[in-house]
């Protein structure tokens, strides 16, 4: 085998390879290895053109290995386990066994939505992962996934490298939370009584480049942004009593929409829904434990609200 054809196969790889070898079934080998059908295929076809065969093939009804991966099945296997006597640790990914630490970040409002659920799942089925959260600017965030110093990074992330894979976890929309009292005299918040009133931000880093300054800024118009704030959770318990206006996430307001003190509504503007996402660098999409972790998370996503 050259030192060209070694450079591009990485241990992930060859863990797919005895697997397809063994199960000769895409889908079932996606199941034994917690990786998606399209990751598997993705695999397979890299493998096929790395080793210049077919490795699996149809026969009729059944699926049967070439020459080639009949006389790869046993060193392979033997490689693998010299691998992992080597590392002291099975390649396999097993939840209920597993010490792995993950590092994740995401704002307060992707912690409050994915967090709680998502720790009952791993003190259920994976009690010994742990998990490092941390919180950053989409900036931060993005960087962190580029380098590979982050497992996911949740959040709203417009555009991606070639190295970021994404997938989607849910769409998001916008609603206005007011005091009650302040609703203008009509019963109608419309946009020159929007853009009349201040408003308090949600941001990171206090910057005017969120989804709803953009869209302004598109119409040729601006909003007072009076307070910012970098948390969430904390934005909708600053309204009351207040002239302020806030414009969020319609889940972060779930709580404030039950208080008869505050209203909620919908912008006086057209604001296009936002794809709340996690992001990962392209090197884990063939860890099993990282796609078991990213199966969590959007089983979390999708699971309905209480």
């Amino acid at each position: 085998m050259s030192t060209q054809l070694l450079r591009n196969i990485d241990l992930n790889l060859l863990v797919v390879l005895d697997a397809l070898l063994t199960e000769k079934h895409v889908t079932r080998t996606g199941e034994r290895l917690h990786l998606s059908q399209p990751a598997i295929s993705h695999s397979l076809g890299k493998l096929r053109t790395l080793l210049d065969d077919p490795l699996l093939i149809r026969d009729g009804n059944e699926v049967v290995l070439s020459v080639l991966a009949q006389n790869l099945r046993a060193p392979l296997k033997e490689i693998l386990r010299q691998v992992e006597t080597l590392l002291g640790k099975t390649l396999d990914f097993d939840p209920a066994s597993s010490e792995r630490t993950f590092e994740l970040a995401m704002s307060d409002y992707g912690a409050a939505l994915i967090l709680p659920g998502l720790l009952v799942r791993l003190r259920r089925e994976a009690p010994n992962i742990s998990l490092n959260v941390t919180q950053g600017s989409r900036h931060e965030m993005f960087d962190q996934v580029s380098r590979g110093k982050i497992d996911l990074a949740l959040g709203v992330f417009p555009s991606l490298g070639p190295d970021i894979a994404m997938q989607v976890l849910f769409e998001e929309t916008f609603s206005c939370l007011l005091d009650r009292q302040t609703l203008p005299a009509s019963g109608v918040l419309d946009l020159p009584a929007y853009l009349a009133r201040p408003h308090l931000q949600v941001s990171i880093d206090a910057s005017l480049n969120g989804e709803v300054d953009s869209q302004l800024r598109a119409r040729g118009l601006q909003r007072r942004v009076a307070v910012s704030v970098p948390h969430w959770r904390i934005a909708p318990q600053m309204i009351l009593g207040t002239d302020l206006i806030l414009t969020v996430a319609t889940r972060t307001l779930d709580q404030a929409a039950a208080d008869p003190q505050l209203l909620c509504l919908p912008p006086p503007l057209a604001i296009a829904p936002f794809p709340f996402v996690h992001i990962w660098h392209q090197r884990f999409s063939a860890d099993p434990a990282h796609a078991w972790l990213r199966r969590q998370v959007s089983e979390v996503a999708a699971a309905p609200t209480v």
